[in-house]
């Protein structure tokens, strides 16, 4: 067989030299007096956030190395007395408790949720469980009021709730359930989301805190992950959120400070939520909201870093997107509408409006998410292809350099890890950014609330099975942001391998790996739905 060669048209070959020449020469024209400007603008604003948050960081690490020192525990910090016995009143001594599982077709970990709820320890004629479910699959409404049965005939006071709407998503299902008669008769009120189980003990520990001091108005309890090390994406979750409760949650609770609700496994008094102005669904983080209304109302929180509470993590790269655009939207949106109240609010110190405005919205939830992506997977690549912009050592390895270790350190089992986490949360946070900046601008997606999925005990059971190859679904498996954002680094890195002379390529092309990997979909569990 012969094979024959065909020329490329002179014409064509000359429409491609004219078309690469008036791009060489548009690019000349706007490189100096526009590109350059513009990009040395944005590096120096990415520095200055940069060094936002590495102060912010320092001084978390610092408070934190102090506490471990010399802090006192939270029982010599305030009163706390075990709850005793009264021969004269009976149990009725004792506070009358609630305990909230707002659940939404949690198929995989309704029994386990409400178990623990029904396990709790507590005098029995002193506390009610209260199931809130918004499912609309019928089977899982039937099986969930089922289990409720199961448990009442056991002598468990326990109510199953529905409501004909889901008005309001959790918050609305919340607000609802604090509206039932036999709710007025209660003192505190503890909530647990459908995968958390706590231990028996639970209320025991928590509960003493709010009877013998009326001033705290939430415990907060420390979340303790089953499935961390079901795949690669849990432990990096998992470093992620040892920092937020080992560094950010007990910082604030030492230094009486401000540290938001996590929604979950905590003790609400019922005088602090009603004088705060109970639920509110403006945004798709109504626990913060609340610790927010609360704290403006001099209400002080407790967090207890030894109270673990068993819950599960996402597996999926599906249910982990919408969980961190929900936690990345939610506050940014929040901060909003929040500020001018913040600002005008009477009732407490300067400090801690500074505090709650400047170091918990303003660096933490909305600087700390734009830098990531910002500066690391955009303008750093940018200044490759122009090399007239220059960015300091101190700003490229030194600052993001300490910051990675002070993030690290709350999981020591994971420090061999922390190349993959420091790529991971650069991906990640293309996600997070587009989610705080339509939670600033209140844009399209701004109230979208989709509930994470879990999987409970479902792989394990299947595991017995020889797994299936799960078909390849484009809608599933490919994201176009990150192969987009994957071939942009590329691009850049090849440029730097060809022309440029700082080897920024060596980082280039390991994060776009990482945007290529997560962008096909091989990250997390898969879990074939056919």
């Amino acid at each position: 067989m012969e094979y024959t060669t065909r020329a490329i048209p002179e014409s064509f070959r000359g429409a491609r030299d004219d078309f690469t020449l008036q791009f060489s020469m548009v690019w000349d024209q706007i490189r100096a007096p526009l590109i350059v400007p513009l990009l040395r603008l944005a590096v120096a604003v990415c520095l200055i956030m940069s060094v936002m948050l590495f102060i912010e960081r320092v001084y978390m690490g610092v408070v934190i190395i102090l506490i471990k020192l010399f802090g006192r525990r939270p029982e010599k910090r305030y009163k706390w007395e075990p709850m005793k016995d009264d021969v004269e009143l009976g149990n009725s001594g004792y506070p009358m408790v609630l305990i909230q599982v707002p659940m939404y077709n949690e198929r995989e970990v309704y029994q386990l949720s409400i178990g623990a709820a029904c396990g709790l320890s507590w005098p029995s004629d002193r506390i009610i469980i209260q199931v809130l479910d918004d499912s609309t699959d019928p089977t899982i409404k039937d099986m969930v009021e089922l289990e409720c049965q199961r448990w009442a005939s056991k002598g468990i006071n326990i109510k199953y709730e529905i409501r004909d709407n889901r008005n309001g998503y959790k918050a609305g299902a919340l607000k609802e359930g604090m509206k039932r008669s036999y709710v007025k008769n209660c003192d505190y009120v503890a909530i647990f989301d459908a995968d958390f189980q706590p231990e028996p003990d639970f209320l025991w520990r928590t509960i003493p805190f709010l009877v013998h001091n009326p001033e705290i108005g939430l415990v907060q309890a420390r979340w303790k992950f089953v499935n961390a090390d079901e795949c690669l994406m849990t432990r990096m979750q998992e470093m992620s959120l040892n920092y937020h409760f080992s560094v950010e949650q007990e910082v604030g609770s030492s230094t009486y400070a401000f540290f938001g609700f996590n929604g979950t496994a905590g003790v609400w008094r019922i005088g602090a939520l009603n004088e705060a102005g109970g639920w509110k669904d403006r945004t798709t983080v109504e626990d913060m909201d609340l610790a927010v209304r609360a704290s403006l109302k001099g209400w002080k929180f407790l967090y207890l870093d030894d109270l673990r509470v068993k819950n599960e993590l996402p597996s999926t790269f599906k249910a982990y997107r919408y969980q961190q655009h929900r936690w990345s939207c939610g506050p940014a949106n929040l901060f909003r509408k929040m500020i001018k109240e913040i600002v005008m609010n009477k009732k407490v110190t300067l400090w801690k409006k500074v505090h709650v405005i400047y170091s918990f919205f303003f660096v933490r939830k909305i600087v700390a998410h734009i830098i990531t992506f910002v500066f690391y997977c955009v303008v750093l690549p940018a200044t490759v292809v122009v090399p007239e912009v220059e960015v300091p050592k101190w700003g490229l390895v030194y600052i993001p350099s300490i910051i990675t270790v002070l993030n690290s350190v709350g999981t020591p089992r994971s420090l061999h890890l922390v190349i993959f986490w420091i790529v991971f949360e650069n991906v990640i946070s293309l996600h997070r950014t587009k989610a705080t900046f339509i939670g600033l601008l209140e844009a399209g997606r701004v109230n979208e609330w989709i509930v994470t999925e879990k999987l409970g005990d479902a792989l394990k059971t299947k595991s017995t099975k020889a797994p299936k190859k799960p078909r390849f679904r484009l809608g599933e498996r490919l994201h176009v942001l990150e192969i987009l954002t994957g071939f942009y680094l590329l691009t850049c890195g090849l440029y730097d391998l060809a022309y440029g002379q700082y080897r920024y390529y060596l980082y280039l092309f390991v994060q776009a790996i990482a945007f290529f990997i997560v962008g096909s979909g091989y990250v997390g569990t898969f879990v074939s739905h056919s």
